[in-house]
């Protein structure tokens, strides 16, 4: 079979007429084998295939969209691309939409609502099938962009009002279940080190604030709360400040994992024992915590499963089913190590 060139078109880019004509077959064959691929013979597929590697040509997404009143796209808003929980929940996401056609349109708000907000208005352009987003703590303008787009949405990471579908935990009874570990072992002076101080990180400081009160050991000197994002470097800057204005602390509940791996390495740079002087607990159970010297004592949460849970509840919204129940508390484990 003599091989056809394509034909310009004005605009230089091909076409499914272009591919249809360079293999001898129509363009809703064309069609077809890029949208049904297992309605086209392997042979006309590959055929197909070639010819579209070695042209370049782009499907029309836009136009598809149009036609099927569908994008085949999913918007998803999380705070951080760098954040190893943010980038488990994706992999949750990506194992349960890639299987069925779904691009993900991931978006980096870098804990700002007004990114946010920004970011899903150039996604919304796209005409997303849905969207999953991360917690409750959107702008107005960002909740009626979500009204207004008529799509389904799913909450992540966070439980919120009773209409609203989301996959989560309870950030504050994650909290308090960490303090009251602490108290329980004998601590008395228990400190809080907070970076970021994102919404679940807030929920956090509550339940410990309120698992202190409880128990009558309210200790206002131990809080040491600080914008910057979570690192291990930060966790050592904390720990000298705290140090500084709290030195009788003998326990230190980390918002994250990765500052209090922070802490005991500053602590093993200082000749701090712990958790005979200082007891460390921190939150995620990051995978370098089970290895650390002392193991850390942390709080797991289930980020995959979250992504997981979280698109297949989209998924069902997005075929017009609804979701039972509404909201999915996937809960928390206090993971008892060493270091406490």
């Amino acid at each position: 079979m003599s091989i056809r060139k394509p034909r310009p078109t004005r605009s230089g880019s091909i076409t499914l007429a272009d591919i249809a004509e360079r293999i001898g077959t129509s363009a809703i064959t064309v069609s077809r084998a890029i949208n049904t691929p297992h309605l086209v013979s392997a042979a006309l597929r590959a055929q197909i295939d070639a010819a579209i590697a070695e042209t370049g040509y782009l499907p029309n997404r836009a136009a598809r969209a149009l036609a099927r009143a569908r994008s085949d796209s999913v918007a998803v808003l999380v705070p951080s691309l760098s954040n190893t929980v943010f980038i488990e929940i994706l992999a949750g996401i990506h194992d349960v939409l890639q299987p069925h056609g779904y691009r993900t349109l991931i978006g980096d708000t870098r804990y700002s609502a007004a990114q946010e907000e920004s970011l899903l208005r150039a996604y919304l352009e796209h005409s997303p099938d849905g969207l999953l987003i991360t917690g409750f703590e959107q702008t107005a303008a960002t909740r009626q962009l979500i009204a207004n787009s008529r799509i389904p949405v799913v909450h992540m990471m966070e439980l919120g009002p009773a209409d609203a579908c989301a996959v989560g935990l309870h950030q504050f009874d994650a909290g308090f279940a960490m303090t009251r570990h602490l108290i329980e072992r004998g601590y008395r002076r228990i400190g809080f080190l907070g970076a970021q101080l994102d919404p679940r990180v807030m929920e956090r400081l509550a339940g410990y604030r309120a698992a202190l009160q409880q128990a009558g050991l309210v200790y206002p000197a131990g809080e040491l709360l600080d914008r910057t994002p979570s690192s291990i470097g930060l966790g050592v800057q904390l720990l000298d400040r705290l140090l500084q204005q709290a030195p009788d602390c003998d326990a230190l509940f980390c918002c994250n994992d990765d500052l209090a791996q922070g802490v005991l390495f500053e602590c093993q740079r200082r000749g701090i024992r712990v958790p005979q002087q200082l007891a460390v607990a921190g939150f995620n159970d990051l995978a370098a915590s089970a290895w650390i010297n002392p193991r850390l004592t942390t709080i797991a949460t289930p980020r995959y499963a979250i992504g997981h849970a979280a698109a297949t509840m989209l998924l069902q919204r997005m075929e017009g089913r609804v979701p039972e129940p509404a909201q999915i508390d996937l809960g928390y484990t206090l993971v008892v190590r060493e270091s406490t």
